[in-house]
């Protein structure tokens, strides 16, 4: 049998349902592997004690099943609140807090059963597609420990990529689970926006960018993980219904057609050899029976970027106005939080609503593309995986970066509207860096890209390129 922590969650799921392997014996190999590995990349922070950890595991072992998670070690992403464990947001301002209670994913992935071994790093408070914060540090990228794993969730795709967690949580608002997942060879999920619900706190009409979702070394892992995070609350006045079954991805994708944006013609520059090595990713589905075409671009990038900065910067403003209004807590705030809080406070009622016109009409113009095409690709990253000390890219192609953030501006299609997309890896540069890309389609279509994905992982499993630690 291979070893213990190179298997797939759902290997590890069916071993010990079928008594093959204990919830003991699978959470002593990984934490034997974090204490080997994860000093090299600080990709686990706040781990348990070991002791603790091992008693949940014997505890998993002599009760009854739960779900397919029972007796498989996780690892939390350090901005989901997690009773009992020290959950700091990155932020020295809750750098001792310790929750008192679960949020709904969190309480969603105990209920199947899981072991919580420790949190995954994050920038302070999810911001940049970094992994880099006053309290952890940095989480370096496993193929290239210089370089940077991204975010936000770093440490979760940093962590799978070492096999020191089989299956992971993230979040994305801005690509914090597809810039990770290319810069570190594994697979990450933004559900269609809704489908994993929000915790029902503070407003919960308004604000429609950010999302919960799943990571994994395959498109099944983490269509698995998915059916446990997915479904309605009644607290939450979104209701997507039940979500369909994730859990078998198999079947023809012959015939699909993906429409590929590569760099939106012009306007999200990306560094050398990132767009070739995508297309020859893409090629991938030629070969398994689907049409790639070439798509112009459909609407202004401009319109976009100002219509992204604008919604972003009020969500951030809103959330975070009273620890701004409080010096000494204000100064504890990355720069970036400042800036990105005093640009939503100079806004008005007018700007949000503009912003979010331009928003509308990207969604009605998407919806009539998306009558001609299945799925359309972008690259998940504008750049290759960066050194490590660095805060954000300033350039790219020697044009300049005009915010901290304009970097990532090639995944803001997809968040703008809350779209369905599968981070897929494309594959490496002459110099060993993973790269990938972004599959998505209309919202509700989550099972058809994760189908597509399945089929690319299927035919080309790039993630058993492990890293050499």
């Amino acid at each position: 049998m291979r070893d213990v922590t190179q298997l797939s969650a759902l290997e590890l799921s069916a071993k010990i349902e079928h008594a093959e392997l204990t919830s003991v014996q699978v959470t002593s190999a990984f934490l034997e592997r974090i204490e080997e590995f994860n000093p090299k990349i600080n990709a686990i922070v706040g781990l348990r004690a070991r002791s603790d950890i091992l008693a949940d595991a014997r505890r998993a072992d002599e009760s009854a099943r739960r779900g397919w998670l029972h007796g498989i070690p996780l690892a939390i992403k350090d901005l989901a609140e997690t009773k009992g464990m020290r959950t700091t947001f990155g932020s020295p301002l809750f750098a001792e807090h310790t929750p008192t209670h679960d949020s709904l994913m969190v309480q969603r992935i105990k209920d199947a059963g899981a072991v919580l071994i420790g949190k995954t790093n994050t920038p302070e408070f999810g911001l940049g597609s970094h992994t880099f914060n006053p309290v952890y540090g940095a989480t370096r990228n496993p193929y290239a420990l210089d370089l940077s794993a991204g975010g936000s969730s770093g440490g979760a795709a940093a962590a799978l990529a070492a096999r020191l967690v089989p299956v992971a949580d993230g979040s994305d608002m801005m690509g914090s689970l597809r810039n990770p997942a290319a810069f570190c060879n594994v697979y990450g999920f933004r559900p269609s926006w809704g489908l994993v619900p929000a915790d029902p706190t503070g407003e919960m009409f308004l604000q429609q960018l950010a999302t919960s979702g799943p990571m994994g070394r395959s498109p099944a892992d983490i269509a698995a993980l998915l059916q446990t995070m997915a479904g309605p609350d009644p607290r939450i006045p979104y209701d997507t219904g039940v979500p369909p079954d994730f859990r078998d991805l198999r079947g023809s994708v012959s015939g699909k057609r993906i429409g590929w944006l590569a760099d939106w013609q012009g306007a999200y520059p990306c560094e050398d050899g990132i767009l070739s090595l995508c297309e020859t990713g893409l090629s991938a589905f030629d070969q398994l029976g689907c049409s790639v075409e070439p798509v112009m671009s459909p609407f202004d990038a401009m319109d976009l970027w100002w219509s992204w900065r604008t919604l972003r910067a009020w969500a951030n403003a809103s959330k975070m106005k009273e620890t701004y209004d409080d010096p000494d807590q204000r100064a504890l705030l990355k720069p970036e939080m400042i800036w990105e809080i005093e640009q939503g406070l100079s806004l008005s009622a007018r700007d949000v609503h503009d912003a979010s016109t331009v928003r509308s009409a990207w969604f009605r113009k998407f919806i009539e593309l998306s009558s001609r095409y299945d799925a359309f690709a972008l690259p998940s990253a504008q750049v290759w995986p960066f050194p490590v000390e660095w805060t954000y890219p300033k350039r790219i192609n020697g044009t300049e970066m005009d915010t901290y953030h304009r970097w990532m501006e090639i995944v803001i299609p997809v968040s703008l509207i809350g779209l369905p997309c599968l981070a897929i890896p494309a594959g490496f540069s002459a110099q060993g860096l993973p790269m990938g890309l972004q599959l998505f389609g209309p919202r509700g279509s989550d099972r058809q890209i994760l189908t597509l994905g399945h089929a690319y992982h299927t035919f080309h499993d790039w993630t058993e390129q492990a890293p050499d630690l």
